[in-house]
């Protein structure tokens, strides 16, 4: 099995291919060789905000979780600790497949998406956030939350909490609504780059949209990598999903044609158009 991975790393290094796990692992070796503490999303509002040379790891965990417990593993191996932020839905919410990950130090955080499951009515969605929360605190502690974001639906998620306080339930912050000034990248359209994406910002960084201007030309992982070893940032908020993240090339091939679709969808739509103007 070890001989295998260690081939499938050389042939997907000779092809120069993104988004797989060895790729992944490829980032997490950057991040521990150029000096940067890696802290979940709860240990930097809890303890870091005043540190430099850190970098927040979050993971939205939409669907295919044997992704995410693969990438917690690689993860450990490494000694890094990171947030992982589970829809409750079937394909998802896994206790075992959870706790899991939540056994190798990770943070285990509830990525709600109720505005969108009550149809945009708050009263409904507040009570299947509290709902949704206590069935994710009898695997794990959950300290933060993170809201999903379907580009094809019209409600913001993080709306709601407009209407209401998240710490009234026992929550330190929120992975969008807690962080300002901080630059972000993320793997949604499967790029790093601005373009695509839609819900997935930080209010905050409005109307600059990440407020680091290198967030339009990083296009591909080796990009970001090259990023944070140049020393040109000090901090960094990365955000991946894990079902994005392939091991094998028939699954590379169908994660990478889902993307484009979705993006395609997405243009036709109008949906990017915050992101290109960016």
């Amino acid at each position: 099995m070890e001989n295998e991975e260690k081939n499938r790393f050389q042939i997907e290094k000779r092809m120069n291919r993104d988004f797989t796990l060895n790729k992944y692992r490829e980032l997490c070796i950057a991040l521990c060789s150029h000096g940067y503490t890696v802290c979940t999303v709860a240990d930097y509002l809890e303890n870091h905000h005043s540190e430099e040379k850190i970098v927040i790891l979050r993971h939205d965990v939409d669907r295919k979780l044997q992704h995410a417990v693969r990438m917690a593993e690689i993860e450990h191996e490494f000694g890094i600790k990171s947030s992982y932020y589970f829809r409750y839905n079937k394909s998802v919410f896994n206790p075992a497949s959870i706790q899991r990950i939540a056994d190798k130090g990770h943070e285990v955080g509830y990525h709600y998406e109720t505005l969108d499951k009550a149809k945009g009515d708050y009263k409904i969605a507040i009570r299947i956030f509290e709902d949704e929360l206590v069935k994710f605190r009898e695997i794990a502690e959950v300290k933060t939350i993170c809201m999903h974001g379907n580009p094809l639906t019209r409600w913001l998620n993080r709306d709601l909490w407009k209407e209401y306080d998240f710490r009234d339930f026992g929550i330190t912050g929120e992975a969008f609504l807690s962080f300002n000034d901080i630059p972000y990248f993320s793997d949604t359209g499967r790029t790093w780059t601005n373009k695509h994406k839609v819900k997935d910002y930080l209010p905050s960084a409005e109307p600059d949209c990440g407020g680091y201007e290198a967030g339009n030309v990083l296009k591909c992982t080796d990009d970001l990598i090259i990023l944070l070893a140049s020393g040109r940032i000090r901090s960094a908020y990365i955000l991946t999903h894990p079902e994005r993240w392939s091991n094998g090339s028939v699954e590379w091939v169908i994660s990478h044609s889902m993307d484009m679709a979705v993006n395609l969808i997405k243009t036709v739509f109008g949906l990017g158009e915050r992101a290109q103007r960016c």
